[in-house]
């Protein structure tokens, strides 16, 4: 009897750690009441995770925080540095020396995901990009983002940078909070950049019915990550799935929990708040896909993964840059209340 126990103190704190970690193997979400802050449905919000390009809604943080103390300005011209040049899909296509303003940098992070954008524009803030990743930490910190932890601008694959839904839902309550002013740059389809418009990736934002944008998200160690938020009658909720095996399934999983959300199908057993600080859970967080360099060895493949990660590296005509034109208006008044952004494509052109 005697040995039994002793197996059984030595297997199950193994068995326990394997279950946690398997159970983590498909996707966490949390879903928030915005104008409450209240948090109405979550599956391991408190878990760590990979937030692959959820991370450049750090670095527009950031970048907002910059230009509403004006220190930086909508403007102002950025300079592609070669390490900013140097960065993987999916980008502008930028070259060393090329310029462009801080708003073109905005769009091209928010519909094309660009990571040379978000490195250029990160140095034009911090020098460098490790630098700007220190403020990225620490800004979140002071949140209360207490469970992330930033290495660069874009998301692209670090060890250390992790996050967790719940910290991500509450940096997008934040966001809308803090920057009602900026917050309307998330709605938009398409920009024209040197005479080329390119279109948004993020497919929610695009056909789900009172969208009004936010972030999408993918690496092999991520899976596909969505960051949403939507606003239904005189309802606004914020979304965020973590960890999509597909890039289908990420929309889908959203959409069917903000269907639930709009029509008030969960049942929260406990009054929560964004900013309450959860549980702290120890698992790592889990590797989602069979692919990329930290790919575990298993002899699994997903049949629609190669035809999802497709390049979006469009090369610039000109080096000459320009000041944008827009046709969002956007509110003046930082204090003034987050009005419903409507539904339609927003087109930012360039002279």
């Amino acid at each position: 009897m005697t040995k039994v126990k002793l197996i059984l103190l030595i297997v199950l704190p193994l068995w326990l750690t394997l279950a946690s970690q398997t159970s983590y193997g498909r996707h966490a979400a949390i879903l928030v009441e915005a104008d409450s802050g209240r948090i109405i449905y979550e599956a391991d919000a408190s878990h760590s995770w990979y937030p692959a390009s959820l991370t450049k809604v750090m670095t527009l943080y950031v970048a907002f925080t910059a230009l509403d103390q004006k220190r930086i300005h909508l403007h102002d011209t950025v300079i592609t540095s070669p390490h900013a040049a140097r960065q993987p899909n999916s980008k502008l296509g930028l070259r060393t020396g090329e310029a462009l303003t801080v708003q073109e940098a905005i769009l091209a992070i928010i519909t094309r995901s660009a990571n040379d954008a978000a490195v250029a524009l990160a140095e034009h803030m911090a020098g460098n990009e490790e630098n700007f990743a220190t403020r990225m930490t620490a800004t979140a910190h002071a949140l209360g983002m207490y469970d992330s932890h930033f290495m660069n601008a874009t998301g692209l694959p670090h060890q250390w940078q992790v996050t967790t839904p719940r910290d991500m839902a509450l940096l997008a309550w934040r966001v809308q909070r803090d920057f009602p002013n900026f917050y309307g740059y998330f709605s938009t389809h398409s920009f024209y950049f040197r005479g080329t418009e390119l279109r948004g990736i993020n497919k929610f934002t695009a056909n789900y019915p009172g969208a009004e944008g936010m972030k999408t998200g993918f690496t092999c160690g991520s899976g596909y990550n969505l960051m949403s938020s939507a606003y239904q009658n005189n309802k606004r909720l914020i979304g965020v799935v973590l960890g999509g095996s597909t890039s289908a399934e990420r929309y889908q999983l959203m959409t069917r929990m903000m269907d639930d959300g709009f029509a008030d199908n969960f049942n929260p057993s406990q009054e929560k708040h964004i900013t309450a600080i959860p549980a702290k859970m120890t698992s790592p967080a889990p590797y989602l896909l069979d692919c990329g360099n930290g790919a575990p060895n298993r002899k699994v493949t997903y049949s629609s993964h190669p035809a999802t990660v497709k390049s979006h590296k469009l090369v610039s005509k000109s080096k000459k840059s320009s000041k944008t034109k827009t046709k969002l208006r956007l509110s003046n008044s930082k204090k003034s209340k987050l009005k419903p952004i409507k539904h339609n494509k927003t087109h930012y052109r360039h002279s």
